[in-house]
């Protein structure tokens, strides 16, 4: 087994096929087809499905891919070690929309002026979908907000304290309980979202499916038609430092559902070198920011804040 036919095995999964990865990898497709046969044959068993010229990865392939994924990963970071250059590659980070807007600038600006060779690329997207992407191997690392279940093949940074907050139109009635709330459209991220799990259970689940939800992917549309009146919405409080919260009205709600700790969350024994200067620069951040650490390591990510839905 050659680590060229990795390369090559791999490109076909990730361009869907053997021409588009022919074109990638500078080859004729007869030798990429040639050179996958070939792998297949060393590895004694079929990788691929074919069928009308699509290629659909067997249950060994899947397999494969992963061990493909790692070794060529091992390479490429055994030869950078032997050259002592500084990390580089493309650095893929998944996100919660609030965490990037007000968590990562500074955290990604400094890693990019410290490792200027790392093309950094970010997605954001709701807790459930940014681990998803992790599992997927769709991005690196992401930061979220709660693991919905214990995962042995993640490992977990704990990183920034969230609290939410209940927000509505300064003309609201008072808010005290959930009864104060009846009647309200409630404005979230889809289903998916941490943040929105909390409000379920803040209500409760029936009482949630009573009003009227009013979906959206941005803090900035949700805290503008807050306080226009259209409803009622729970937000990170770091959100409402980076938007216009004059009109606005913000409650408390009780603390088993206001607390949240962002961590950041990859599969263990895949980190790039790129990756591991990530996380040691925001190990290094916790170590200079003392209270942060301190509150940052009082929850056990393995047994969320928040109940899991």
């Amino acid at each position: 087994m050659e680590l060229s036919d990795l390369k090559i095995f791999k490109s076909v999964v990730a361009e869907g096929g053997i021409v588009r990865a022919g074109r990638v990898l500078h080859r004729v497709p007869s030798n990429v087809s040639a050179r996958v046969k070939q792998l297949e044959r060393s590895v004694g068993t079929r990788l691929f499905y074919r069928s009308k010229q699509r290629l659909t990865l067997t249950p060994h392939g899947e397999r494969l891919l992963e061990y493909a994924e790692r070794l060529l990963r091992l390479s490429e970071e055994a030869h950078a070690a032997m050259r002592h250059t500084a990390p580089d590659g493309v650095l893929k980070l998944g996100s919660l929309e609030s965490t990037a807007a007000g968590r990562l600038p500074a955290v990604l600006a400094k890693y990019h002026r410290t490792f200027p060779q790392v093309q950094l690329e970010l997605v954001t997207g709701t807790n459930d979908a940014m681990l998803r992407a992790v599992q997927e191997r769709r991005v690196d690392a992401a930061f979220v907000a709660e693991l919905s279940e214990r995962s042995d093949n993640l490992s977990v940074l704990p990183l920034f304290p969230e609290r939410v907050v209940l927000i509505c139109a300064a003309a609201h009635r008072p808010i005290r309980s959930t009864a104060d709330v009846q009647g309200d459209s409630v404005i979230a991220f889809p289903s998916g979202c941490a943040y929105r799990r909390a409000f379920e259970h803040w209500l409760g689940r029936k009482g949630f499916a009573t009003l009227r939800v009013l979906e959206m992917n941005s803090y900035h549309a949700i805290v503008a038609c807050v306080a226009a009146g259209a409803g009622i919405a729970l937000v990170p409080e770091s959100v409402l430092e980076i938007v216009d919260d004059r009109h606005i009205t913000r409650y408390a709600i009780p603390r088993a559902h206001e607390t949240f700790i962002t961590p950041l969350v990859w599969r263990t024994q895949e980190a790039s070198r790129a990756l591991v200067a990530l996380i040691e620069s925001l190990k290094s951040a916790q170590m200079n920011v003392r209270g942060q650490r301190k509150r940052a390591h009082v929850t056990n990510w393995q047994v969320s804040p928040t109940p899991a839905a």
